[in-house]
């Protein structure tokens, strides 16, 4: 399947979706996180054409996800370890692969489990805290327009706050 690119669009979303969104991209920076480094290794686990997989990992690179690597000084193979960029996306990672837990494979259970190394203990769902630590539900936010908002966007922000007023939505 051929994805279009996402430009006309200002939102940090879509920008996002444009550099991760395709599924192969998500699954190599799982297998990332799970320690993979070597290309061979990413094709092993993943059975993903080495041509994908060439092209996905250049696009992580390029744009500092990933960063290519010497195995060791003056090798020709090289390793692909996940930047401080690459390290931030975690949080998504867990959260969509618990949100898969809880709604797509209710019957089967979970595959993984991410657990706290020091006390073996599952790690609780991914939510939305409050500055003070209180979980917020969708009828706690409000949008507001940032500082790289256009003209339209306000507009959009305005008119989902008044939908959101009336309870419209959510």
């Amino acid at each position: 399947m051929v994805r279009n690119k996402i430009d006309d669009i200002n939102c940090s979303l879509a920008d996002s979706l444009n550099l991760i969104g395709e599924w192969w991209t998500i699954l190599i920076l799982r297998e990332s996180f799970f320690g993979t480094r070597r290309f061979e290794d990413f094709q092993q686990h993943l059975g993903i054409a080495r041509n994908i997989l060439t092209a996905r990992l250049a696009t992580l690179c390029d744009n500092g996800i990933l960063e290519r690597v010497p195995v060791k000084e003056g090798a020709k193979r090289h390793e692909y370890r996940l930047t401080s960029m690459g390290r931030d996306l975690l949080t998504v990672i867990i959260a969509l692969t618990q949100w898969g837990d809880r709604w797509l494979r209710q019957e089967q259970g979970a595959p993984v489990n991410f657990i706290e190394r020091d006390s073996g203990e599952v790690i609780p769902e991914v939510c939305i805290r409050s500055k003070d630590g209180r979980q917020l539900k969708t009828r706690d936010l409000a949008m507001v327009p940032g500082p790289g908002a256009t003209d339209k966007t306000r507009e959009r922000l305005r008119q989902i706050a008044e939908a959101w007023h009336k309870r419209e939505l959510v």
